[in-house]
């Protein structure tokens, strides 16, 4: 990588200056803060400062720091360094951390740094990054505790305190075969240290089983297992019952996190976004939301085909009109909420594909239930204009009350009918259940009720207004 400072651009001399005095400041200031903390102001800075700052700080210091999965410039950082020094601390970073910067990194700046990188953390590294994003394989981290079956809770105390600072959580152990190397039991450090010290290490040990995860989980199973059992880490074993790595509650907070913000970005009705807000560049961001809204754009025009099929009788019935924003707005609410309920119990795992069916014979009484209420104040409305002559809806508003509340109940029923079951429909076929974002949902039913309520005029109309 080139150095900027050899060259003999005065005005770049200069600029070096200035960011050099930018850099002793702010180093001076944050001397003595917390790591996340030196990270949040490094966040704020350009690349060349943060990087000038970093560099001022000691080498135990900067490594916090890069460890850190909430620190967005940490790859920025490390391609403007040194080689030999962005080498050093890449070896030094947790496994798991520098597999997520190299994701990160641009080329040629990836393949050149990892070159340099020693043999056994190459290796390592290829481990972690073979897995697919958003797997238990590529959130994992190699740094675990494992000791033989054979051991006593004296030597395993013994040993911790020899390798606590190269593991990144001491406080699960592996219990392994000694031969076969397969994985027996997983101990807590609470559950160590209340042992004696000449007791087997497996007299200490819980009597049921590890609990494990396939290295190919979804991170959202990953979490819910965490969560179930009340979990600090999670092992993640082959088929064999190896230990690949563990994936500690931390690294889930934060993928749960970013998986929270991409899903409720795809139910704002746009792709997730793959950088903060204020750091995405402006035609990524176009990008990003155009596509959706252009797909929505055009499922709205299906509303315009509908009404001009309906032509004739808005001709006819003119009055009709004036509720078609209610009856949209309506269904399309409705279905909004149904999805949003099922998209979050199918997240937490509270309903599964299985489910289904219960799932719609719960919204189908519901929709008719809520519709009713809508439809209840629908009518009481129209009856109120009417009688205290605030507008005047005709000789057979009547009529037109009761159209309006019956397609009310009619279209609510089906919005929450269909609002809950495009999720799994989604999930059935692979895709995020996001995706069925609330536009979406409300642009289907807008065209679909409009549908419903013509018919149920017709059906009430037929013979006075059409």
């Amino acid at each position: 990588m080139e150095d900027l400072r050899n060259t003999a651009d005065p005005r770049r001399d200069d600029a070096f200056a200035t960011t050099a005095a930018r850099a002793a400041s702010i180093a001076a200031e944050l001397a003595g803060e917390h790591p996340a903390d030196i990270a949040e102001v490094l966040d704020g800075e350009e690349p060349a400062t943060a990087s000038a700052v970093l560099a001022s700080l000691p080498r135990e210091r900067q490594v916090e720091i890069l460890d850190l999965p909430d620190f967005d410039l940490s790859s920025d950082l490390i391609e403007a360094l040194p080689v030999e020094e962005a080498v050093h601390l890449l070896t030094e970073l947790s496994a798991d951390r520098a597999a997520d910067l190299f994701r990160w990194m641009d080329e040629p700046a990836r393949t050149h740094l990892f070159a340099r990188l020693p043999p056994a953390t190459q290796a390592e590294l290829n481990r972690l990054l073979a897995w697919p994003e958003h797997t238990a394989g590529s959130l994992m981290t190699t740094e675990f505790v494992t000791v033989p079956s054979t051991w006593s809770v004296g030597e395993t105390l013994r040993y911790l305190r020899e390798i606590e600072r190269t593991r990144e959580t001491i406080y699960a152990i592996y219990v392994l075969d000694p031969v076969s190397l397969k994985l027996l039991k997983a101990v807590t450090l609470r559950r160590l240290i209340t042992g004696e010290a000449g007791q087997s290490i497996l007299s200490v040990a819980p009597e049921h089983d590890p609990i494990t995860a396939d290295p190919r989980m979804d991170r959202e199973d990953v979490a819910r297992l965490i969560s179930k059992y009340d979990l600090l880490a999670v092992p993640v074993v082959d088929e064999d019952a190896h230990v690949l790595g563990i994936v500690t509650v931390d690294d889930m907070i934060d993928a749960i996190i970013e998986e929270g913000t991409e899903d409720a970005q795809k139910f704002g009705g746009m792709e997730a976004l793959d950088e903060p807000y204020m750091e995405i560049a402006f035609f990524a961001m176009l990008k990003k939301r155009a596509g959706w809204l252009s797909i929505l754009f055009l499922g709205e025009m299906l509303t315009a085909n509908a009404m001009q099929h309906f032509e004739g009788e808005l001709e006819r019935a003119i009055v009709l009109t004036l509720f078609i924003p209610l009856i949209m707005s309506s269904g399309g609410n409705s279905g909004s909420q149904a999805t949003s309920l099922i998209i979050r119990a199918l997240a937490l795992g509270e309903v599964t594909l299985k489910d289904w069916w219960r799932v719609a014979l719960r919204e189908l009484p519901s929709g008719l239930v809520l519709g009713a209420i809508l439809a209840t104040l629908g009518m009481a409305r129209i009856t109120a204009w009417q009688l205290l002559e605030l507008h005047d809806y005709g000789e057979h508003w009547g009529l037109v009350a009761a159209t309006v509340g019956a397609a009310l109940v009619a279209i609510v029923t089906f919005g929450s009918l269909i609002g809950s079951m495009l999720p799994f429909v989604l999930r059935r076929l692979g895709f995020d259940p996001a995706s069925a974002s609330a536009p979406f949902v409300a642009t289907f039913v807008d065209v679909t009720g409009l549908v419903i309520y013509f018919s149920v005029a017709l059906v009430i109309l037929h013979g006075t207004l059409l």
